[in-house]
């Protein structure tokens, strides 16, 4: 035996405020709108009905209606699961809302074409401004928003065909200081394992590792070259397969931090690992002893969102790029001498 048809859930109207308060559409309005004129008594009234029913006024639509900026910026990041965009986010969103602002975070997957879709999206509901871990190499779609004076700034990850704010790391210097550590304890052998091939900062750390090893005089680096080790899974694949070599490295280089537990674990068990700098640092880097290339999310995400808050201030004139140092921070996985019998 069927009962009753369910009742299909709706949210409560202004005018369901107005009536249960017993006032006009328009003095509820001017109560959610803070407007004067409004008895502090009937004020009460309205907004205990309101909580009665749920009701919970359109803080965009009424931002829109008045022509006000909206409240809300976004952030687009790779993976949400990642701690090193987490961190980012946090510095954004501690800095965005002492300015009264809300962050909005979607993640890509590291999806060029996702990327597109989530920017417009966040668009399109109309936030005041972006953040953006771009992994996309067309940015053009964006300088019509530009433009109109929608306020950009792109994090980690430099913009290749569009002129805009962003904050990046300086990765010459921290790969560099790696390697020559590497070649001061005498390694030669030393293998790279990088990320996605099409990212900026692969090809930038990849520049540095090659001109660093070249100047060491180190001819055969290629061999011990890879890259599309995304994920510690693929990563742990590839340090394997390097391990495996006839000749394989006496050392590592690892291109973030899931690359580098990555090889953490293909190395788990070894009596004699190689030497291993991985850029990024992570939780339990220094309990394991894991030498790495350091810098400071937080302070990137908080970078970026003080030129957003330039921007939406008025404050216009030519891009910025602020790049944020490294320092190598060594724990000892790094600091293996290389072996006579190496």
């Amino acid at each position: 035996m069927s009962g009753p048809a369910p009742i299909e859930p709706s949210r409560p109207t202004l005018r369901q405020v107005a009536e249960l308060s017993g006032v006009s559409l328009k003095t509820a309005s001017r109560v959610f709108n803070e407007e004067q004129y409004v008895a502090p008594e009937t004020a009460a009234r309205v907004r205990a009905a309101a909580a009665e029913l749920g009701f919970r006024p359109n803080t965009i639509a009424r931002e829109l209606r008045a022509g006000a900026r909206s409240a809300l910026v976004g952030l687009i990041i790779g993976d949400v699961a990642n701690p090193f965009y987490a961190r980012i986010a946090r510095g954004a969103e501690r800095r965005l809302r002492d300015a009264g602002l809300r962050l909005i975070t979607a993640s890509t997957d590291e999806d060029p074409v996702l990327e597109r879709a989530l920017v417009s999206d966040l668009l399109e509901r109309r936030v005041s401004a972006m953040l953006i871990v771009t992994c996309g190499s067309d940015h053009g779609y964006l300088q019509p928003e530009r433009n109109l004076g929608t306020p950009l700034a792109f994090l980690d990850r430099a913009p290749q065909d569009i002129d805009a704010d962003s904050v990046v790391l300086d990765n010459h210097a921290g790969v560099t200081n790696a390697v020559r550590q590497l070649l001061d304890r005498g390694h030669r052998r030393i293998a790279f394992v990088g990320d996605l091939s099409r990212l900026p900062t692969h090809l930038e750390r990849v520049a540095a590792f090659e001109q660093a090893v070249t100047e060491g005089g180190v001819a055969d680096w290629r061999r011990y070259m890879r890259d599309g080790a995304h994920e510690s899974d693929s990563a742990e694949a590839e340090v394997r397969a390097l391990l495996a070599l006839p000749i394989p490295p006496t050392a590592l280089v690892t291109a973030n931090n899931r690359i580098t537990i990555g090889a953490l674990r293909a190395l788990r068990g070894l009596s004699r690992p190689p030497a291993l700098i991985g850029f990024d640092d992570f939780d339990l880097a220094d309990l394991l002893g894991v030498t790495v290339i350091a810098h400071d999310p937080e302070q990137m995400g908080e970078l970026g969102a003080e030129l957003l808050l330039d921007r939406l201030a008025g404050r216009w004139g030519p891009s910025r790029r602020v790049l944020m140092p490294t320092r190598l921070l060594a724990r000892g996985s790094g600091e293996r001498e290389l072996a006579v019998t190496a």
